[in-house]
């Protein structure tokens, strides 16, 4: 039976290449595609310039601070390095919840909505809750929103009501399912969602290669490494530039591109002047998602040295592992959150431990020196992308749990 369903969510891409919130595009246009209506209630954005209704998908932006130094609300803008919420996000915070609950509200009746999907626990599923009434309720979480509330006790109490609220939880890895069932979801009524990846965007291809290397101003047959992220601790970028001079000694030409950008910019940098590899390490600054494409298929290993921060911190599924194995490009990365799920270690990748640097270099060593190994891994990589995290078959996924909030119910929630 067809859906209207309403999205609650505080990051979507603003304008196209956009990498802010890139797998809330995909999550919406591909329930739409399932035949259902979908709505988005989100902050408004200086920057949010596309088309408010695209590809099925109607969004709605909601105004909420005075100031324009307040609109900080939502698209990674509250948060410090992904562990901390800045002063602006807390000022902002009041503002935007009380607007954004009167907007999904709003829109809620106004389309007839038959189910509510709140993005991130707080504050896009707390203000789902609010919303929803009696309508049944999915909670999504995805990465950071969890953490934060570990470590807020009033963030946490919020969180913990919205669980109860909610008829459906799902988690982009199991690690992040874990955690949200210690903090209150039920085991019983939650799921396990990992992200998906277009494999006609991200592929291999000479052209692609081609592009890719004249985005990074790199000669063709220049090895290069490439790894792409925001500049935050969770990253492990630190540990890719410390691997950098081990490398280098077996590999002279080496190059090591650290694309992306964030809090942490001007610590990364330095850090590659300190080991004396500030030639050899080059900062794109942050690329449009086309760019990203290109890059991933230039690159001759792509690196995710995810880890869990000092303050516990950890990204649930980083889309670029699903983007490096789709784009067929030997992969080397950590099993910090759900890499794990995705990347088997000797079969679509190679696995190190955390903060290794020595390990990061001699895995992404092993693969410079072995062209055949990087591309058996590099095929396999693509192959599992292709098979088992299509944007078709996630979208599927989310419409299954819509189905099964409906089942569960929630007793006490009345109509809104």
């Amino acid at each position: 039976m067809p859906e209207t369903v309403v999205m609650v969510a505080t990051s979507y891409p603003r304008f196209a290449g956009d990498l802010v919130g890139t797998f809330m595009e995909p999550i919406a246009r591909g329930v739409a595609a399932r035949g259902h209506a979908v709505h988005v209630v989100l902050p408004w954005h200086p920057k949010l310039t596309r088309p408010l209704s695209d590809g099925g998908v109607t969004l709605h932006p909601f105004r909420y601070a005075p100031l324009p130094a307040l609109n900080v609300f939502g698209y990674a803008g509250a948060l410090r390095a992904d562990v901390a919420l800045r002063w602006q996000g807390w000022a902002a915070a009041p503002l935007a919840l009380a607007a954004g609950v009167a907007a999904a509200r709003r829109v809620v009746r106004a389309v007839g909505a038959t189910v509510v999907h709140g993005h991130w626990v707080v504050p896009g599923g707390a203000i789902a809750a609010l919303a929803a009434g009696g309508r049944p309720l999915v909670v999504s979480l995805h990465g950071s929103d969890v953490f934060v509330a570990e470590h807020h006790g009033a963030i946490g109490a919020v969180a913990r009501r919205t669980f109860g609220r909610a008829g459906w939880v799902t988690a982009c890895s199991a690690d992040l399912r874990d955690r949200a069932i210690a903090l209150g979801a039920e085991a019983a009524r939650s799921s396990v969602v990992p992200y998906g990846v277009d494999v006609e965007t991200f592929g291999p291809g000479e052209g692609r290669r081609a592009r890719g290397r004249a985005i990074l101003q790199i000669a063709p047959d220049v090895p290069v490494v490439l790894a792409v992220g925001r500049f935050v601790a969770k990253k492990g970028f630190e540990y890719l530039i410390d691997a950098v001079p081990a490398l280098a000694e077996r590999h002279p030409r080496v190059r090591v591109v650290i694309a992306g950008g964030g809090d942490l910019e001007d610590a990364l940098r330095a850090r590659a002047r300190a080991a004396g590899v500030g030639d050899r390490v080059q900062f794109p600054g942050v690329l449009a998602h086309d760019a990203v494409a290109a890059v991933l298929a230039a690159a001759d290993v792509a690196v995710v040295p995810s880890i869990h921060d000092d303050a516990g911190n950890v990204d649930g599924l980083p889309n670029v592992v699903l983007e490096a194995l789709a784009s067929g490009t030997p992969l080397v990365a950590t099993a910090a959150g759900g890499i794990g799920a995705a990347v088997t270690h000797g079969e679509n990748g190679l696995l190190v431990g955390e903060r290794d640097a020595s390990g990061l270099a001699a895995a992404v060593g092993r693969l410079l020196a072995d062209p055949a190994l990087g591309a058996a891994l590099g095929a396999s990589g693509r192959e599992r992308a292709a098979r088992a995290h299509g944007w078709p078959a996630v979208a599927a996924q989310f419409e299954a749990a819509y189905a099964m909030a409906r089942q569960a119910g929630r007793p006490g929630a009345g109509k809104g």
